[in-house]
């Protein structure tokens, strides 16, 4: 699932890509590491925008009736529309080119780059929530919602965003909740390249 991600095509493309105006992210730089707790561009019904990746849960509980502690960064799609915790979550797109999983044991670990065959863009499924502070400041929240893993990243790791075709976009995004459930599935395997990340400067934005 991601955990790193990047984004390093322009505004210009990003829009075109999606059919929407590149306004809201105009001044947007190309960015190769991305870390939860940061700003993202994401998609929304409304156009594009930027949320914080990883939704802060206050307020929702669980099953249990119990509050929900940590930060979400990904959800499972097996239960994302289940869970008492995610109930009136809106949904969302985050437009990538890739991201990095990591494998091996800890301080030994290998980093690896996982992007489209071919170059281009990838559109990960997200739900999207808003926190208000104390003082009333609102802060938009997204968090990609992942699934099993194709036989592409399977050696890497054991899940993977939902990955959505651009034409699914639409659906993903205003369509009901069993539409959007069908789109949660494994990307098909051969769209996917991974290689060693030993190019990256992981201090670096």
């Amino acid at each position: 699932m991601p955990g790193r991600v990047f984004l390093t095509a322009t505004p210009e493309d990003i829009a075109t890509a999606l059919g929407v105006p590149a306004a809201p992210i105009a001044d947007e730089p190309p960015r190769r590491n991305i870390a939860p707790g940061q700003q993202v561009v994401t998609l929304a019904p409304e156009g594009l925008t930027r949320m914080r990746w990883g939704i802060i849960p206050v307020g929702r509980v669980n099953a249990r009736g119990r509050p929900v502690m940590e930060t979400i960064i990904n959800a499972r799609s097996e239960t994302v529309f289940d869970k008492t915790a995610f109930v009136g979550v809106g949904r969302a797109v985050l437009p990538v080119n890739g991201w990095y999983e990591w494998t091996g044991e800890t301080r030994r670990k290998t980093a690896w780059r996982i992007t489209p065959t071919g170059g281009g863009l990838l559109f990960f499924a997200a739900i999207s929530d808003v926190w208000t502070a104390p003082g009333g400041q609102r802060l938009h929240q997204v968090a990609a919602v992942t699934c099993e893993p194709s036989g592409d990243v399977r050696a890497v790791h054991h899940r993977m965003a939902v990955i959505l075709a651009p034409e699914d976009i639409p659906l993903w995004l205003n369509g009901g909740e069993a539409e959007a459930q069908a789109l949660c599935r494994p990307w098909p395997d051969g769209r996917l390249s991974v290689e060693k990340a030993d190019d990256v400067d992981w201090a670096a934005p």
